[in-house]
């Protein structure tokens, strides 16, 4: 059976919470990712996404915001040596797409559910995760504006 070690992205950047929300939108951008964890101390604080970058300080107009201030805390995490269904099933069961990886309590790595789609080719729990998340976002059609 497949470890997260096996399919997990080693080369993590990372922001601190005392970082800029700029900042972490430039790695975003940088890395083409839509989540950077935040560590402090060499141990994993929350992560900041994409999404809590525009909800929380562009649609509210607060470019001087810190990470702390956006950052989604009390993160989901796995091991090196959680299975890659147990991860599946997790991400399911907390609809959430990208899965911090932790070892002796620092960040070691991430898994996005795209990883483990590919791994299973969408079948079990990654299909479902997939399916049910993406179904809770709503698809504008064209020339709409979603508010």
């Amino acid at each position: 059976m497949s470890q997260l070690r096996d399919i997990m992205t080693s080369q993590v950047a990372f922001v601190t919470p005392q970082d800029s929300v700029q900042q972490a939108a430039n790695l975003m951008s940088q890395h083409n990712v839509g989540v950077i964890p935040v560590v402090e101390n060499n141990i994993l604080r929350g992560v900041i996404t994409d999404r809590d970058v525009v909800l929380r300080t562009v649609a509210n107009n607060n470019a001087a915001a810190t990470v702390a201030d956006v950052m989604t805390a009390n993160v989901i995490t796995g091991t090196p040596e959680m299975s890659v269904d147990d991860a599946s099933r997790l991400m399911a069961e907390n609809q959430i797409r990208r899965l911090p990886i932790i070892e002796n309590n620092q960040l070691v790595g991430i898994v996005a559910l795209g990883d483990l789609a590919a791994r299973q080719n969408f079948s079990g729990h990654a299909g479902v995760a997939l399916s049910n998340i993406s179904s809770n976002i709503p698809d504008p059609e064209p020339g709409e504006q979603l508010t």
